[in-house]
């Protein structure tokens, strides 16, 4: 087999008289790669008006939440793989215009089970941005002559963390001014700008790589894959987010689908997901690693820290959101450092740094602490934050197959995904019915197991000391 890792990590470069990255694909990009992590964020605030004016409990609404993880953790892979086969354009279309249908869905909705449909349809909608762009960079890194421009990578993650910066700020500001309806029915106007983006500047053509006399883009899709993937990670979410004993059935079932799934794409000629590719692409799998324990103390801190700080703390919601706000204000900075100066093992080993600092000093906090240690521990988190994220996504970028980017960039999200089921069902074990101290330093450990997992697949990776950070452009 040939070493992947070697095949991309060549230094960036540019043909002499090569044309440069077209900049009109970077609104329609950015813009559909953040439609997912607003409709994550801004759901937050609106959780307890919609249950009070449709009547539900936090138990009910929280499937809110759920449904939009659920489907994006199973679509964000199989859309991917989509993307690979038809191009970009079509599926971009087709989501973003998916949004606007959610959008008016939700704000007509006339009781819980429609709005948990319509979060259903909007999870589905918003997995097309995101590995649309990465697919449409790996496209562009053909025809410039470029490994890939580190500029709009660096732009995406950027824009992915000041979205979860202004997402809740702005589901209160709609919220306060329109009701909780008006969350949904930003999307309409999105999916607007979107699709209208989306049509007049992606490219019409976009022929997928496809081997010679091999069988058609419909031919190549794989179903029954799909289906078998769909019932593992459907099962195994399910458990992570609730896991009790009388849900002793859903392990079992998903080791049952995890084996059906790996025989079924180990003997089809055009699998879903080509897992003998995978297997022996030993970088990317451990990127994925990575990915799950990063999101693991990442959504951790995020969820379950901020739970500590308002009962175990006292602080008020809205003043333990400012105290979050230097985390992600932190990490905007740090990326684009990260995108202009930083190779990716150095970025990756800041952020392993920067997690295990915060986690050793969440182990030091108590209630009686003063605050302007928990705003030194938001910015030592922001570290990881701005870090992680994009040395994650360009190693996935350079280490997948070009002719499987959609998926493996898919893929990449929905390790993310099963890092903040992870780490939901760590807060819950840790606190019980109540955020306390003791509760925070037992996540806190947990966390801080997670970083030292991270810091160790990033130090024994060998193949990250040969892996460049992309060319800019």
């Amino acid at each position: 087999m040939t070493d992947r890792t070697t095949a991309v990590t060549a230094p960036g470069r540019q043909r002499a008289g090569a044309p440069a990255l077209d900049r009109r694909l970077v609104p329609p990009m950015v813009i559909g790669s953040v439609l997912n992590p607003i409709n994550s964020t801004i759901i937050a605030v609106a959780l307890v008006p919609i249950g009070a004016a449709l009547g539900a409990s936090p138990a009910q609404t929280a499937w809110l939440v759920s449904a939009l993880y659920l489907a994006t953790a199973l679509g964000q892979p199989v859309v991917g793989r989509l993307i690979d086969l038809f191009g970009p354009r079509r599926l971009f279309l087709a989501g973003t215009g998916l949004v606007g249908v959610a959008g008016v869905v939700g704000t007509l909705a006339p009781d819980l089970g429609t709005l948990i449909a319509a979060r259903v349809v909007l999870g589905f909608g918003t997995c097309a941005g995101y590995p649309a762009a990465m697919a449409l960079l790996r496209a562009e890194s053909r025809r410039t002559g470029q490994d890939s421009p580190a500029g709009v990578l660096t732009l995406l993650a950027v824009a992915n963390q000041t979205v979860a910066v202004v997402g809740p700020l702005l589901g209160g500001l709609l919220t306060g001014l329109g009701g909780w309806r008006a969350t949904f029915a930003l999307n309409v106007p999105l999916s607007v700008l979107a699709v209208t983006l989306g049509a007049l500047r992606l490219p019409k053509a976009e022929p997928p790589e496809r081997p010679a006399d091999g069988p058609g883009p419909l031919r190549r899709i794989d179903l029954p894959g799909m289906a078998l993937f769909a019932a593992l990670l459907l099962s195994l979410l399910l458990f992570l987010m609730h896991p009790h004993p009388d849900r002793w059935y859903l392990p079992p079932l998903t080791l049952a689908a995890a084996v059906a799934f790996t025989v079924r794409e180990r003997r089809t000629e055009q699998p879903f997901i080509d897992v003998k590719v995978l297997g022996g692409n030993t970088p990317l799998l451990a990127t994925y690693a990575r990915a799950l324990a990063a999101y693991v103390v990442a959504y951790a801190f995020l969820y379950g820290f901020a739970q500590w700080t308002e009962e175990g703390f006292g602080l008020t919601p809205l003043q333990a959101g400012l105290v979050q706000a230097p985390t992600f204000l932190v990490g905007i900075g740090v990326s684009v450092l990260a995108g202009r100066r930083g190779g990716i093992r150095t970025t990756l080993l800041v952020g392993a740094a920067g997690q295990i600092a915060a986690c050793l000093l969440m182990l030091t906090l108590g209630a009686h602490s003063p605050l302007w240690v928990l705003l030194v521990l938001a910015v030592l988190f922001g570290v990881p934050q701005g870090a992680n994220g994009l040395a994650l996504q360009n190693s996935v970028f350079l280490q997948s197959d070009p002719a499987r980017t959609g998926s493996s960039a898919g893929l990449l999200r929905t390790f993310a995904y099963l890092g903040s089921m992870v780490a939901a069902a760590t807060t819950a074990a840790a606190y019980g019915p109540h955020a306390g101290t003791a509760g925070m330093h037992q996540l806190a450990w947990a966390m801080l197991g997670a970083a030292v997992l991270f810091l160790l697949l990033t130090v024994f990776d060998r193949a990250l000391r040969t892996l460049r950070t992309p060319a800019r452009a």
